[in-house]
């Protein structure tokens, strides 16, 4: 059936009488469709009928918009019958137009279509939706939905003046909804993607020279080894053949490869081309709108593009959604590395970039864990060697240590504290310092290999000029701030008439002020949660000691502990929500210029807020705990009842271990995983109820869905921050406090192997396609890595020095032992306590619980004894243990961060292959256009030596007739000559 055909038979069918039911247009449009449909190829209509195609079967569906539908009555239903017949006729006859040789044919159409569309509206009877389309007054407007519908007309016609080609859907099997499906012409692809400068592969292809010597065949060597971790995803060239890129440009054509115009921008960048047209196009009703605002104020409920087919089908055509499901989102496939240039290619080089950053942290992950997983059986294997847990669980060891608590704690033996004492050591050795080294030059190394891993991308991805379009970007002003801008010129012009560009900080004053008092508050209630967890733990530990059943008292330290650090993760776990919320409140707030400004701003604010959530119970055990405690006699109490908790014989450093690990892990099982997994499930089954109770007819359910209205069931794409911020907040476990958890980086790796199949599966198959953003960078998430990478050598340091026992051993060792080893290390870090001395009311209630008196009871502090002539002041080993603790913070700081900048010195940011290549490409791109010029420059000088020989001959022939046009002849020809070779 040919397109004329096509047109007179939904031109006749639109001619007939309004006065006939409803009933007879749907019959009207179905049985035009199945014919249309019957007419196509068995091919076509398979993609059709999936929704990728519209109606046709030949113009691709680049976006979709969808928008709420009212159940019509019967004469609004078949006017707007009408109109839908109609705006498919104007589709196809706008998209003859560029066939056509006059430059103005599609404008007449256009214009020709608007005319008709007037005639047939004034002849109906007065409708809302006829006056709304002429812009007259006419009845009043029918409420929101009306005017939501003046806006959609508004704006789809701009889009087509844009040059883009629309065609509804409204009968749909998706009940009170539409489809506006958007196709870009070759004409239009190639005008916006010279605006975009977007860079397309040429003609010209050339050959990467691959280094030799002892090094290719190291490489040769190790690809052949991981040749089975590669996934199976076809290459359409060799590794080492590259095709010379180019900024695309209309008046280049020539030098690329336009044999395939259909697949030449391919659903990527077909998608990404339409985003910006959207992006663009603007209507005024009230004040300017783009698609943003028109989503936001409901006129538009969502705008996508459409996955390119089926994953779970075995009669699926192949296409690229089918392949990353098979190879990449894929828990069998957990081994292989990712195909991170097909990722690219379907979804954009910014959700590349953030795979192939998590893919080269998790690989660097592995020689961290092995060496976290060797300190650790370190650990093990010396445990009993130690000489100081050996000392407290010694049998014959009878220390008596002062009360845990008042009144209702008693006196305690040290050997109790032995298995405390054995566990501790697995966390505080030796080799623990040594681990801190390296883990803070393991996170220098990954930044710089990133750094070179990126650079690389960004050559493979062309990408290496991409600077002056993404400054370009930048000052794109958002529609929210294009609204501000102008009501505050709406405001200001009653008063005077100059125009308003933009707003100022005394604008945004208020909206600063608030930010800053609200990031303030949420901090606080940070503080206030832990301070209560602080009372839970002295209460309960107080409580649990009061117990009549000896199994509940012997193990109160541990009950505590966990119950405290399973409360800490569930706050944690509440707050990191709110806080998300209330970061992307405080950012609206401010109003930011552009996307990038917006999308600075909330990830700075979320990180701030989730950053002190998480790591603010951690820091209280690690560096307050214990000490502020007082001593025997003169403690520290909290509202004058609750007494400050100390820690453990063993240190601090096992409880520091027992929440670190819950909290990371429980964050990384319940909040990475089990939400990611079950919230877009549960999302996905909701709108599908809502869609089932609403639906028209069970067999209508039964039938296949097209692609656009399976999407629309999918969750949308909200960004990559939760991604990027989950992994940040897990990169700060792995090195902030693995002094004191050196298995953190084990339980990572094993998580990030899930998370990336998890993150790869919602892409693929649970989330709507995002529209592709270029990037060269992960953008401001790099600083905020190269932040917490600093940051942990300090925070190590402290811990070494201040939480652990390593300094207070190796100050006895070094300056008090009386053979140069450890025995009597703890006894030397013990105090003595007159019992005597208790405050009134605060002695134990069970004086005699070990059996017999006691007098003299020990606590762990440098404190001169009782019978000194300074009684309980600090003592002199406490300020030689304090020098030797703050020396050696300045120290390892300074020694860490002068190797870490050694390593930034050692590894260069750009491969040197790399930077070979790109200053390659640079002389063949100008190789190649000059040869081109000169292709032209021949071209025009044969074209004027046929000429020449065209005008010799003729003047041969007149020759005959008049020898004196002879010399009239020559100076032509020879002019001609000289002129078309000096003007090149």
């Amino acid at each position: 059936m040919t397109e004329d055909a096509e047109v007179g038979v939904e031109l006749s069918q639109t001619s007939g009488s309004e006065q006939q039911g409803p009933h007879f247009l749907q019959d009207v449009i179905f049985h035009g469709k199945f014919k249309l449909l019957k007419a196509l190829t068995p091919e076509e209509n398979t993609h059709c009928q999936h929704g990728l195609y519209f109606q046709d079967g030949q113009r691709r569906v680049d976006y979709v918009l969808t928008y709420p539908v009212k159940k019509p009555s019967s004469g609004r239903s078949s006017r707007q019958s009408t109109h839908l017949l109609t705006e498919n006729a104007v589709a196809r006859s706008l998209r003859r137009a560029p066939h056509s040789r006059d430059p103005h044919s599609r404008d007449e159409n256009l214009r020709h279509h608007q005319t008709q569309k007037a005639r047939d509206s004034s002849s109906l009877p007065s409708s809302p939706v006829a006056d709304v389309e002429l812009g007259c007054t006419g009845e009043t407007l029918n409420g929101q939905e009306d005017h939501k519908m003046f806006r959609r007309e508004e704006f789809e016609g701009k889009l087509r003046d844009m040059g883009l080609e629309l065609e509804k859907d409204e009968d749909t099997k998706i009940a009170g909804l539409g489809f506006v499906k958007i196709h870009a012409p070759w004409n239009i692809l190639c005008r916006e993607a010279e605006f975009m400068k977007l860079k397309m592969p040429t003609k010209r292809v050339y050959e990467v020279k691959q280094s030799s010597g002892v090094v290719e065949k190291i490489g040769s060597l190790i690809s052949k080894v991981v040749e089975p971790l590669h996934p199976h995803v076809e290459e359409h060239q060799p590794k080492n053949i590259k095709h010379l890129s180019h900024t695309f440009s209309r008046e280049k054509q020539h030098l690329f490869d336009l044999s395939d115009k259909d697949y030449f921008f391919d659903s990527k960048t077909r998608s990404s081309i339409v985003f910006e047209i959207l992006k663009r196009t603007k209507c005024k009703a009230k004040y300017s709108m783009g698609i943003t605002s028109l989503l936001g104020s409901g006129v538009y409920t969502a705008a996508y593009p459409l996955h390119d087919g089926d994953i779970n089908e075995e009669s699926a055509e192949p296409n690229d959604r089918k392949l990353l499901y098979e190879e990449w989102a894929n828990y069998s496939v957990f081994y292989k590395y990712q195909p991170i240039g097909l990722v690219r290619k379907y979804f954009g080089e910014k959700i590349g970039l953030y795979f192939a950053w998590l893919g080269l942290y998790t690989q660097m992950l592995i020689p961290a864990s092995l060496v976290g997983v060797i300190v650790f059986l370190y650990g093990c294997a010396t445990v009993d060697d130690n000489i100081p847990s050996m000392e407290i669980c010694h049998p014959k060891n009878n220390i008596t240590m002062c009360p845990l608590c008042d009144r209702v704690c008693s006196y305690w033996k040290l050997s109790t504290a032995c298995a405390t004492a054995r566990a501790s050591h697995l966390f505080d050795n030796p080799a623990t310092v040594f681990f801190s080294i390296f883990m803070a030059l393991w996170a220098a190394m990954f930044m710089e290999h990133w750094k070179r891993r990126q650079m690389r991308l960004n050559y493979e991805w062309d990408l290496t000029g991409f600077e002056d379009e993404e400054e370009a970007l930048k000052d794109h002003p958002r529609a929210e701030y294009e609204f501000r801008v102008m009501q505050k010129s709406l405001s200001k012009d009653q008063k005077s008439q100059h125009k308003i560009e933009k707003l100022t900080c005394q604008d945004r004053l208020p909206a600063y002020m608030t930010n800053i008092v609200m990031m303030l508050l949420m901090i606080g209630v940070t503080f206030a949660i832990v301070f209560g967890v602080i009372l839970y733990r002295i209460s309960t530990k107080a409580a649990l000691h009061m117990s009549s059943n000896p199994v509940t008292r012997s193990h109160v330290q541990l009950t505590v502990k966990t119950t405290a650090a399973i409360i800490n993760l569930v706050v944690i776990l509440i707050l990191d929500e709110v806080y998300g919320a209330v970061a992307r409140w405080l950012t609206v707030l401010e109003v930011p210029k552009t996307d990038k400004s917006f999308e600075e701003r909330l990830i700075f604010k979320t990180f701030i807020l989730k950053f002190v959530n998480a790591f603010t119970p951690i820091i209280y055990i690690a560096f307050f705990r214990g000490r502020l405690v007082g001593r025997p006699g003169s403690y520290l109490y909290v509202f004058e009842s609750y007494r400050m908790e100390e820690c453990a014989h063993g240190g601090c450093l096992m409880e520091l271990c027992i929440q670190l690990s819950i909290t990371m892990l429980g964050k990384q099982l319940i909040q990475n995983n089990l939400f990611e997994i079950g919230v877009p499930k549960l999302k996905k089954l909701i709108r599908y109820i809502r869609s089932k109770q609403v639906a028209f007819q069970e067999e209508e359910r039964q039938k296949k869905l097209q692609r656009y209205e399976t999407d629309h069931f999918l969750e949308p794409f909200a960004g990559l921050t939760p991604e990027y911020m989950e992994m940040i907040i897990q990169f700060g476990f792995v090195t902030l406090f693995v002094a004191s958890f050196p298995l953190a980086p084990l339980f990572a790796l094993l998580n990030n192997i899930i998370e990336i199949r998890l993150d790869a599966k919602k892409f693929v198959t649970e989330l709507r396609r995002p529209v592709a953003a270029r990037a060269k960078d992960i953008g401001i998430w790099y600083n905020l890595l190269r932040g917490v990478a600093n940051v942990a050598v300090i925070i190590n340091a402290f811990v070494i020095s201040f939480t652990s026992d390593f300094i207070p051993r190796m100050v006895y060792q070094y300056m008090y032992s009386p053979d140069g080893s450890m025995h009597g290390f703890v006894n030397h870090t013990l105090s003595y306590f007159n019992v005597s001395h208790f405050q009134e009311g605060k002695e134990t209630m069970d004086p005699l619980h070990l059996g017999y008196p006691v007098e003299m009871c020990r606590y762990k502090d440098y404190r001169e004894p009782p019978w000194s002539n300074t009684p309980y002041e600090i003592s002199k080993e406490f300020w030689a243990v304090l020098a030797v603790r703050l020396a050696f913070v300045i120290v390892f700081q300074n020694v860490v961060m002068l190797m870490s900048d050694i390593v930034d010195w050692m590894i260069p940011d750009i491969p040197k292959d790399i930077s070979i290549q790109i200053h390659n490409e640079k002389i063949l791109l100008v190789d190649l256009f000059m040869k081109e010029e000169q292709n032209k420059i021949n071209s025009l000088e044969s074209r004027a030596s046929t000429g020449s020989k065209e005008n010799c001959s003729q003047s041969n022939n007149n020759n005959n007739n008049n020898n004196n046009n002879n010399s009239t002849m020559v100076h032509p020809r020879s002019g001609l000559h000289s002129n078309s070779t000096q003007s090149f």
